[in-house]
């Protein structure tokens, strides 16, 4: 089993005649947290786009787990064992809780059973098992974050795909959810966590990558960054 769960490579996006990513490469190896970080335009929804299928690239490749996905329809890559978190939740607001989470349910590639099924997303968030009959719309914004979370586990996702979960959040809301990022990861769920606050990802991812203008600046492990104490302001337009 190839090592790296997920790989852009020198991938070049366009939104019209607009060039947004300027030959990108990622790297997520299995098992571990990519902390994707930039500020606002910087690209870093655009890749995420472009790894579930939203968006193909006009150059570069995607590859999950070694089979190459470059422009493949989103159910094929989906089915590959790779599953979006939106930003700004985008729950199912005329469907019930518990339609939200069957509506997404898939069963692994591999013969291994289902890690992620109703009764074990209920037990990672009980306020979800708990409203399994109201609707998504009548939710709390952190109830709805989980519940996007709960629905892009029920794919039985190998990658995990994570944009901006902290937004619009409750500070404690957002140790909640980092919370449940951090059980995610030691189960061995491979993870992008795409975020604006680097406070965030520092806390929890293994790797950084930093997005400006549609490049990426800076690729690092997390703790090589914190040795060398490198000042990245400038890069995330904090000061």
């Amino acid at each position: 089993m190839a090592s790296e769960a997920l790989v852009l490579e020198d991938i070049d996006a366009f939104y019209g005649d607009s060039h947004v990513l300027h030959h990108v490469s990622l790297r997520l190896g299995q098992g571990r947290l990519l902390g994707l970080l930039g500020r606002n335009g910087a690209g870093k929804s655009t890749s995420m786009s472009v790894t579930v299928g939203l968006l193909a690239p006009r150059g570069g490749t995607v590859k999950v787990f070694g089979h190459p996905l470059t422009g493949r329809a989103p159910e094929t890559i989906a089915a590959h064992g790779v599953a979006l978190v939106p930003q700004g939740r985008r729950v199912f607001r005329s469907l019930t809780v518990r339609e939200n989470l069957v509506v997404a349910a898939r069963r692994p590639r591999r013969t291994a059973p289902a890690l992620w099924t109703l009764e074990t997303v209920g037990e990672l968030f009980p306020v979800l098992r708990e409203r399994g009959d109201q609707l998504a719309a009548s939710l709390s914004g952190g109830e709805q974050q989980m519940l996007a979370i709960g629905r892009g586990l029920m794919s039985n996702p190998r990658v995990l795909l994570m944009d901006e979960p902290s937004e619009g959040l409750a500070p404690q809301i957002v140790a909640e959810v980092m919370a449940t990022i951090r059980r995610l990861k030691a189960q061995g769920l491979s993870i992008v966590l795409v975020e604006q606050n680097p406070k965030l990802v520092f806390d929890v991812a293994d790797d950084i990558a930093i997005l400006n203008s549609g490049r990426v600046v800076v690729d690092a492990p997390a703790d090589e960054l914190r040795r060398s104490g490198t000042d990245l302001r400038h890069h995330l337009g904090v000061y």
